[in-house]
């Protein structure tokens, strides 16, 4: 797919990857581009920014009626969604420990979003036959998030449903595709410096949400279903699928040298 002349639709828009994909699509030439985000004001401002084909709405992901609501806005301005970027997503730096909250909301942002986001436009793009799924997931749910438990499930989780509605899909003109990033220069990495979580990223190297967006353009243009824009991270996923064992073993060698690292 290439954006040009399509309606789309991104969550978690207005900041970090989400925001560089809307000005990225808008400047491809894209028919219509919906900034949904919960930060209602910076939605507002960069849809001001981008001009008179960009909305900004406000949604809480989490919120299924929500959800609903950012698409039929959309598609009352601009016509039926062709591409459905499911993009917001949030990390918790926590363990198994984390309290039954934590995990319920970020399953909630995580995975329930992608939940809402297809049903909210697969019955239409179904009865036109066409359409397209883009979730935003992680390498951590590719490999592993060292400090976070609760994020690295929850990725893990996103690609399964995606890989879900590839297959369930594919034959009736549904192309999905995932992207799993792995470090990328953002306000929630950046807010989260110090935690073992985000210490693992940074120490990778982080690229641009705008290289992230080039990506992603290049990914929709081949409909390949893994995006992955540190190459790396499918070298990681082949050394895992050979030698489970031995990639375990070099985790935990990974995570004690961070460990020593942060004293």
């Amino acid at each position: 797919m290439r954006v040009e002349g399509k309606v789309v639709l991104v969550t978690g828009g207005a900041h970090g990857i989400g925001r560089a994909l809307c000005e990225r699509f808008v400047a491809d030439g894209a028919a219509g581009v919906a900034v949904v985000d919960l930060d209602a004001k910076a939605s507002l401002e960069l849809a001001r920014a981008l001009g008179d084909r960009a909305i900004g709405l406000a949604a809480d992901v989490a919120k299924e009626a929500d959800v609903r609501a950012a698409v039929h806005t959309t598609e009352e301005r601009f016509g039926p969604i062709d591409l459905m970027v499911s993009n917001a997503g949030i990390g918790t730096g926590q363990g198994v420990e984390a309290p039954t909250e934590v995990w319920q909301g970020i399953w909630d942002v995580n995975v329930m979003a992608h939940v809402h986001a297809a049903n909210a436009v697969l019955p239409q793009m179904l009865e036109r036959g066409e359409g397209y799924l883009l979730s935003t997931a992680s390498a951590a749910g590719l490999l592993t998030q060292i400090g976070d438990a609760p994020y690295s499930v929850t990725k893990a989780a996103a690609v399964a449903l995606a890989e879900w509605l590839a297959v369930t899909y594919g034959d009736a003109g549904i192309k999905v595709s995932c992207l799993c990033p792995q470090g990328v220069d953002t306000d929630m990495v950046r807010s989260g410096a110090g935690s073992a979580a985000i210490d693992v990223v940074v120490a990778q190297g982080l690229i641009t949400p705008a290289e992230v967006a080039d990506a992603v353009v290049q990914g929709l243009a081949d409909e390949r279903f893994l995006i992955l824009p540190h190459p790396e991270v499918q070298q990681y996923r082949e050394r895992k699928a050979s030698d489970p064992d031995r990639w375990l073993g070099g985790m935990r060698k990974l995570q004690r040298r961070i460990r020593d690292a942060l004293g």
